[in-house]
């Protein structure tokens, strides 16, 4: 038994050196994160107009009030958000409207969908919706196997039919969740800051 133990212990303690790189994973959530909130948040800035549209209008759109507030709102916090997880900078505080950017596109856009972000025929999450999606797919994929050359098309990935549901902004409203509690880790600004100037109490 005291072998067993003293086994586990050495496991443990080389285990325990690891930490050494742990700054390795808040880092690796927030590159994550750079690209997909700065495509989002670029994307909307290119064309505020028709995104103002889009938060406001209710027949094809989110149908949100005050659209121009609420879309400049997402838009910059998504484009400043991904700048201030690329440094590090701030990284606690911007998680805060980010998370809450998440749960908005989650309960106004995605949520009606369902769980999977990509149609799936079976499983735990699949619905009458997704199941629906896959037999469309197949009877597409028939039709490209007949009428066009397949193999090409298919030669860089598969074809999918996009479900939209809230899976992708739950992962990202979780990674950020991750960051707002534990921080950005040794590899940012806002440590270098804490270290020259001490934490605030």
């Amino acid at each position: 038994m005291n072998t067993f133990l003293s086994l586990a212990c050495k496991a443990q303690s080389l285990l325990n050196k690891t930490r050494a790189a742990d700054f390795l994973a808040p880092l690796a959530l927030r590159l994550y994160l750079v690209p997909i909130f700065w495509m989002a948040g670029t994307k909307k800035l290119a064309n505020m107009d028709s995104t103002i549209d889009w938060f406001g209008n209710a027949d094809w759109g989110l149908g949100l009030p005050f659209p121009e507030l609420l879309a400049w709102a997402a838009t910059l916090t998504e484009a400043v958000g991904a700048v201030a997880l690329l440094i590090g900078l701030g990284v606690r505080w911007i998680s805060i409207p980010l998370m809450v950017t998440m749960v908005i596109a989650a309960t106004t856009v995605h949520l009606k969908n369902g769980w999977l972000a990509i149609a799936e025929g079976s499983g735990f999450f699949a619905s009458e919706r997704t199941m629906g999606a896959i037999d469309r797919l197949d009877r597409a994929k028939d039709i490209l196997r007949e009428h066009g050359n397949y193999s090409w098309l298919t030669e860089n990935g598969h074809f999918v039919v996009l479900n939209n549901g809230i899976e992708f902004a739950a992962t990202y409203f979780i990674m950020l969740l991750v960051l707002f509690f534990y921080g950005p880790g040794k590899a940012s600004l806002d440590y270098f800051i804490e270290k020259r100037y001490g934490r605030c109490a």
